[in-house]
């Protein structure tokens, strides 16, 4: 039987593989002969024994994990599961339940192919790749995968639907189909802060800095012991909470429903109201779009709503129109700035003297 590689080396002293029925080649990557003999007979015993070269890979690879061979992709799953917060766990679970990881679920890793993970990717779209690399890199973490099955360029691009935010009169509509004084006033505050909906529903009166006209609150996905979110008390907002419980719960109802449940209620008011294509994530990308429509400092911005990466936040506020101010007139502005400023400092040094 005619071999399928042959050996040559070059002139720096490297030995080469060449296929006999083609011009490519390859290196070795060795300058000694008999290593490079070696790796070209297990090149050419490869090709033709694919079968028992895997019985000999696994056999390999159950000396290294004895569990390598057998595990599948539910035991990734089973991991993933219990990485992250409490909402992040339940998340990944309830997703790994879909029958569109079936075609893999008992599947071993070390016979996954990336044909295997590419046809499920084709058949469910963009959710099951999201989850299905993060599967991936995780076995690739954890040793459970000994090399990758899809290098990182081969993974479809995931392409996420477009949010978009709640306009003015869009929330307007809603407040003014809303009889439930709780509820629009808690939609309301929602529009003034951008607050993620449960760290809406679970501030309390405590949260409240009076005497600093502040509201600190921590957010829920960041953690207890993430720096909290410290937002000015603006008129509205003053106007807003002086209509709520003065102890106890700000929203003890609201507080009480579960995140589905006050989804589901925002998703009714909207049909009510005839709105479509927004929940109440919206309300922060609206919060994003306005701060960056009016020019406030977008680090101001990312603290406000809690976003570390300034990409995400940018996605945030894609949306947002901003109207530029004639540069002759801009100019001027920053002028009589920078002379009420010297005024300013002029007069108090005048009096300090």
């Amino acid at each position: 039987m005619q071999l399928k590689y042959r050996l040559y080396r070059r002139r720096n002293g490297i030995f080469y593989w060449q296929e006999n029925n083609s011009s490519q080649q390859g290196t070795l990557r060795t300058t000694n002969r008999h290593e490079a003999e070696r790796l070209l007979n297990a090149m050419n015993e490869s090709h033709r024994q694919p079968t028992l070269n895997l019985n000999l890979a696994r056999a390999y690879l159950a000396a290294h994990d004895p569990e390598m061979p057998s595990r599948t992709w539910q035991a990734v799953m089973d991991e993933m599961a219990t990485h992250g917060i409490p909402s992040t766990q339940l998340r990944c679970a309830r997703g790994f339940r879909s029958k569109a990881y079936d075609p893999i679920r008992n599947k071993p890793l070390v016979q996954t192919t990336g044909e295997n993970l590419l046809a499920v990717i084709h058949a469910n779209g963009n959710c099951v790749a999201h989850y299905l690399r993060r599967l991936h890199n995780l076995a690739l973490d954890l040793g459970w995968l000994p090399w990758p099955i899809l290098a990182k360029r081969a993974w479809p691009k995931i392409r996420s639907q477009s949010k978009r935010a709640i306009t003015a009169e869009e929330h307007a509509a809603v407040i003014a189909s809303e009889k439930n004084p709780q509820r629009r006033a808690y939609y309301e505050l929602l529009y003034e802060t951008g607050a993620a909906q449960t760290d809406a529903a679970n501030l309390t009166v405590e949260n409240i800095d009076r005497t600093n006209g502040i509201l600190v609150y921590h957010r829920k996905k960041l953690g207890p012991h993430s720096e909290p979110a410290r937002l000015t008390i603006g008129r509205k907002l003053r106007t807003l909470l002086q209509s709520l419980p003065r102890s106890g719960d700000l929203f003890p109802n609201i507080k009480a429903a579960s995140a589905n449940h006050r989804s589901a209620e925002f998703r009714r008011r909207c049909r009510v109201a005839g709105i479509t294509g927004i929940s109440l994530h919206s309300y922060r990308h609206a919060w994003a779009q306005r701060a960056k429509a009016c020019g406030y400092p977008q680090r101001f911005a990312q603290v406000a709503l809690g976003h570390n990466s300034r990409a995400v936040h940018e996605a945030y506020a894609k949306g947002a129109l901003v109207i530029l101010p004639a540069l002759d007139e801009y100019e001027q502005m920053q002028i009589t700035k920078v002379i009420r400023l010297r005024s300013v400092s002029g007069n108090l040094a005048f009096a300090n003297f």
